[in-house]
C-alpha cells in the first residue's frame, strides 16, 4: 500500500487511527492496521481502480435513473430535447458516457507549468 500511494495511506492512518507517523510503529502493526482500513478509505478505493466509493456510484446511478424517468414524462421527452445530463458522468469526469477523461493537466511546479505554456503557445525559451 505504501508503494501504491503513500500519501493516501498516511491520510487514512491519521484519519482512522490518529497515527501521524506510521514509520514510528513496527511494520507488522502498520500492515495489520492498513488491511483493517474501511473499504471506502482513500487507499482501498485507489487500489481497486475506482474513483470514489461504491455507495456514491450507486447513489449517482439511482439519481440519474430517477431524473431520466421524470424527464420521460415531459414535453421535452416527446421531442427528444433537453435530455438531463448524467451526474455519474460528471462525477467520473467523463464525456457522454465514454471512459475518456476530460483534458486535465497537472504540474509539479510553476516552472513545469511555464514550460508547458511556452510549448502550447509556440514560444521559445527566450520569450
Amino acid at each position: 500500500m505504501v508503494i501504491f500511494d503513500e500519501d493516501a495511506l498516511i491520510c487514512d492512518m491519521a484519519e482512522t487511527y490518529g497515527i501521524f507517523n506510521m514509520y514510528d510503529l513496527p511494520a507488522q502493526l502498520v500492515a495489520i492496521l492498513a488491511v483493517g482500513l474501511r473499504d471506502d478509505s482513500r487507499i482501498k478505493i485507489k487500489m481497486s481502480g475506482m474513483k470514489m466509493d461504491f455507495q456514491k456510484y450507486i447513489l449517482a446511478a439511482l439519481f440519474d435513473k430517477v431524473n431520466w424517468l421524470c424527464w420521460t414524462k415531459t414535453k421535452d421527452a416527446t421531442h427528444g430535447t433537453h435530455v438531463p445530463e448524467r451526474i455519474l458522468d460528471l462525477l467520473l469526469q467523463t464525456k457522454a458516457g465514454t471512459d475518456k477523461p476530460d483534458d486535465l493537466m497537472v504540474f509539479e511546479s510553476p516552472d513545469a507549468f511555464e514550460e508547458a505554456r511556452r510549448k502550447m503557445l509556440g514560444e521559445t525559451q527566450d520569450g
